[in-house]
C-alpha cells in the first residue's frame, strides 16, 4: 500500500471542483482550441490512418460493452502530431463517456491527482499527456487506483497520522506519450493495452487534408491536397497547419482554390521543400556537411552551432530526419547520409560520409 504524505491544513481545504478546473483546463488559445475542436474526428469512421490500431480498438470496444465494464487502461505512444489526442476522443465517444484531459507537467501536488481521481465517475476515461513526465508521487497515487480503484493516502502528522483507503470508481486512464522508454516500469505494465502511432503515408494524409479543408470551405483538389502531403513529413497536425497557409495564398494569390502550382508555390514561399524539410531542418543538416565533413559530430555542439536547444534538435528535428533516412545516429555522433547529400544536391566527392557509409 503505498502512503502519500500531505500537510493536513491544505489536505482538509482542498475544493475537488476548483482543483479539477485549475488543472484540466486547455493549454491553447481559444481560437486554436475551436480549430482543433472543429477538425478532430468522432467516430472510426471520420478517423483516417492508424487502420490496424482502429480495427484492434474496435474490438476491444465491443468487448467491453458487451461485459458493461470499463476499458482496460491503454497507453499510446509515438511521435507528436499522429492523432493521440484525438483518438482517446473517439474512444470517449464511441464508449458513451465523458473524458477529462490534463498533462503530467499540471500534476505537479499530491492534491491535483487526488481531486481528479475523487471527481471522476464510474466508467469515465482520464487522459493525461506526456505522461512520461509524471513525478513519482503523483505515480504512486496513480497505482492502487488503475489496479484496484482505491486512494491510498495518510493526513496528518507525527501521532495523529491516519491511513485513509478510499475507493473510487471504475475509470480508464489513457496515457499518451512521446518517450514510452521513460516510464517507469511499474507504470508501463499497468495499461492493459499498449499501442504505437505510425507515420500517415502521403494518401492518408490526402485525405486528412481533403477533410479538412472540407470543413473549413476551402476549395481544394487532390492534386493539391497530395503537394500538401508530400511536405507534411507523416504528421496529420502538420498537414492540418500548411492547408491553412496555403489556403491564405492562395486566397491572396489566386482565386481561392488549391491546385498544386498553388500548393507547391505556397510551401515554396514558407521553404518547405519537397521532403517536408524547413529552414532548421536543413541548416542542420548542411551544418554537418560543411563544417563536419558529413559527421560524425554529437548533438551538444550542432545545438550550440546553430543556437539551438537540444532538446529540440532531438524531439522535434531528428525524428523525421531518420525516419526519413536523411540522418543516421552512431556511436560517435550525428552523421548525413547519402540520400541527404542528393536531397541537398551536393556532389562533392571529397565528403568523408560517402566512404565511411558504404
Amino acid at each position: 500500500m503505498s502512503i502519500i504524505t500531505d500537510e493536513e491544513n491544505n489536505y482538509k481545504k482542498v475544493d475537488i471542483n476548483k482543483t479539477k478546473n485549475d488543472i484540466v483546463k486547455p493549454e491553447t488559445i481559444e481560437s486554436d482550441r475551436k480549430f482543433e475542436n472543429t477538425i478532430r474526428p468522432k467516430n472510426f469512421e471520420a478517423y483516417i490512418g492508424q487502420s490496424a490500431l482502429k480495427e484492434t480498438l474496435k474490438i476491444t470496444i465491443a468487448a467491453a460493452k458487451k461485459r458493461e465494464q470499463p476499458l482496460d487502461h491503454l497507453l499510446f505512444y509515438g511521435p507528436p502530431g499522429l492523432g493521440k489526442t484525438t483518438l482517446a476522443g473517439v474512444i470517449a465517444e464511441q464508449m458513451g463517456v465523458d473524458i477529462k484531459i490534463t498533462s503530467a507537467p499540471a500534476l505537479e501536488r499530491p492534491r491535483d491527482i487526488i481531486g481528479i481521481l475523487m471527481s471522476l465517475k464510474g466508467g469515465e476515461i482520464l487522459f493525461i499527456d506526456e505522461i512520461h513526465r509524471l513525478n513519482k508521487i503523483a505515480e504512486e497515487i496513480l497505482y492502487p487506483a488503475m489496479e484496484d480503484f482505491y486512494l491510498d493516502m495518510t493526513t496528518g502528522k507525527g501521532q495523529t497520522v491516519k491511513t485513509l483507503r478510499l475507493p473510487i470508481p471504475k475509470f480508464t486512464l489513457i496515457g499518451a506519450t512521446t518517450k514510452a522508454g521513460a516510464l517507469s516500469g511499474p507504470l508501463r505494465d499497468r495499461f492493459g493495452i499498449i499501442h504505437r502511432l505510425e507515420f500517415y503515408t502521403e494518401d492518408e494524409l490526402a485525405e486528412v487534408i481533403t477533410r479538412t479543408a472540407g470543413i473549413l470551405n476551402i476549395s481544394i483538389d487532390n492534386d493539391g491536397a497530395h503537394a500538401i502531403a508530400k511536405r507534411s513529413r507523416g504528421t496529420p497536425r502538420i498537414a492540418n497547419r500548411l492547408v491553412k497557409r496555403v489556403a491564405d495564398f492562395a486566397l491572396v494569390k489566386a482565386d481561392g482554390k488549391i491546385t498544386q502550382k498553388i500548393a507547391n508555390n505556397a510551401l515554396n514561399t514558407l521553404k518547405i521543400d519537397n521532403c517536408g524539410l524547413d529552414t532548421t531542418d536543413r541548416n542542420l543538416l548542411m551544418l554537418i556537411v560543411e563544417k563536419y565533413n558529413g559527421g560524425p559530430v554529437g548533438i551538444e555542439t550542432l545545438a550550440a552551432a546553430l543556437g539551438e536547444d537540444v532538446r529540440t534538435l532531438e524531439d522535434v528535428c531528428e525524428p523525421y530526419l531518420l525516419q526519413a533516412g536523411l540522418l543516421q545516429r552512431t556511436p560517435r555522433g550525428r552523421m548525413v547520409t547519402p540520400y541527404a547529400l542528393d536531397h541537398l544536391g551536393i556532389k562533392n566527392s571529397n565528403i568523408s560520409i560517402q566512404g565511411s557509409l558504404f
